[in-house]
């Protein structure tokens, strides 16, 4: 049994596969041996070797988790990034165009809550963060917002929102005060301007306010605006009198001032105005009264604006600080606010020796330089103010006739091949009635209003 066993083992062993561990001169293992499975080898490396394998590998994890940290948050922010770009470039929610006044003093978050809420962008947190990314990116130096009033189309991005804001494209209001109005009356039309805003702190003195069109944006103070006027009017007057011509019987700029307000009031011919401050400077030099009316209403009416009605011989008696017809040289303040051409005007007068002027029935003034002639020019004023009263009462009385009826030819009319007479009108309104009666067959009567045409105011 022994010697049978080894037989088979002997067999077995030169049928399995040689084992490379025992090629060669080494020793062949038992079958045994080779049945069992290959362990691994053991580590090489030394106690020292170890701990820098050890140490090495957790550098080298702390930066490369550092890295990519960083690769990341740059591929989020990249992302985020191209987000919000492209929700600021993306068209808003606004279906019409729509009108936003930014209040001075506003701060960013204000107007972005604002723009929010009334429906002109859609998010103001991203609104406000593309602000700071253009700032950050160098897009923008300055992204601040100016005050001011703005419209806005339809569809505006984020982005051409805050084009109009900071590059301050607002829509202007306008607002045109005439030559020869009282501050009391400029100071009305500011009121009433539903564009402008606040209060007005007090009415500004005579005279000291420019006449001009002022361009504003919607929303902005009153008094702002009372002060622009007040500014531009000290500049021209102080340029004007440094070209002011020699001789002038003017001690002060206020003085001058006062003339150019009366100036201001006596015509609104602009080629007029040196000839009648010429007369009022010649007056001066004389010593002589200025007897101009419009001092009369001032000193009536203050500065609430004309009377309403023509100025009477009372109110030429009437003594007032303002009636040049009773006080000597000039009134104590202006009467109107004068324009630039009035203020040049009285600062280089004409060079005349006219001490009169009355209306000439153009629209302008007849000049005289005695009273012989200023008699003989007011008398042909008072000559034309008479025919022209009495035209406008033959229009008024022509204006209230009673429409008369036109009575009609009808048997010439009917007849073949005579000749047609034109229609009549009569004046007389018992012959009308008596006419009316038509005879049997003829054409019925045909009521024609007769043309009306009003008098010229």
């Amino acid at each position: 049994m022994a010697a049978e066993t080894k037989a088979r083992a002997t067999k077995a062993a030169a049928k399995a596969p040689q084992n490379p561990r025992t090629q060669g001169d080494r020793p062949t293992a038992s079958p045994a041996v080779a049945l069992e499975p290959r362990r691994a080898p053991a580590r090489p490396n030394s106690g020292r070797h170890a701990k820098a394998a050890r140490s090495e590998p957790r550098v080298v994890r702390t930066l490369s988790s550092i890295l990519t940290a960083l690769m990341l948050l740059v591929a989020m922010g990249a992302g985020s990034g191209f987000l919000l770009n492209a929700g600021f470039e993306a068209p808003g929610p606004l279906a019409a165009p729509k009108m936003f006044v930014v209040a001075k003093g506003e701060s960013r978050l204000e107007i972005a809550a604002r723009l929010e809420r009334d429906g002109v962008i859609s998010n103001r947190w991203a609104f406000s963060a593309g602000q700071r990314l253009q700032v950050a990116l160098g897009t923008r130096k300055n992204a601040e917002m100016k005050h001011g009033s703005y419209e806005f189309k339809s569809n505006a991005s984020m982005r051409e929102v805050l084009d109009t804001l900071v590059e301050g494209k607002s829509v202007l209001g306008k607002l045109t005060i005439p030559e020869g109005l009282t501050s009391l009356q400029i100071v009305e039309r500011l009121k009433s301007n539903e564009s402008l805003s606040g209060e007005v702190d007090q009415v500004p003195a005579e005279g000291t306010l420019l006449p001009d069109t002022y361009f504003f944006n919607r929303g902005a103070s009153r008094q702002e605006l009372l002060d622009r006027m007040q500014a531009e009017h000290a500049k021209l007057v102080a340029a004007a009198w440094e070209k002011r011509a020699a001789g002038l019987p003017f001690a002060s700029p206020q003085q001058a001032l006062i003339m150019a307000s009366i100036v201001e009031k006596e015509t609104g011919r602009a080629d007029e105005r040196d000839r009648v401050a010429a007369v009022f400077v010649n007056r001066l030099r004389k010593n002589m009264r200025l007897q101009s009316d419009p001092t009369i209403i001032y000193g009536i009416a203050g500065g609430q604006g004309p009377l309403g009605r023509s100025i009477t011989k009372s109110d030429k008696e009437l003594k007032t600080a303002y009636n040049t017809y009773h006080i000597d040289g000039l009134p104590p303040t202006p009467i109107s606010n004068p324009g630039r051409q009035a203020i040049e005007a009285t600062l280089n007068p004409a060079q005349t020796n006219d001490l009169f002027f009355v209306a000439d029935g153009t629209g302008g003034h007849a000049f005289t330089e005695t009273y012989k002639e200023h008699t003989a020019a007011v008398a042909n004023w008072r000559r034309i103010e008479s025919e022209t009263r009495a035209q406008k009462e033959a229009q008024a009385v022509s204006v209230a006739a009673p429409v008369q009826p036109v009575k009609i030819n009808s048997a010439k009319a009917a007849t073949p091949g005579a000749q047609q007479l034109p229609v009549t009108k009569t004046a007389d309104p018992q012959a009308d009635s008596a006419a009316d009666e038509t005879p049997a067959g003829a054409v019925a009567t045909a009521a024609v209003p007769l043309p009306v045409r009003k008098p010229k105011k």
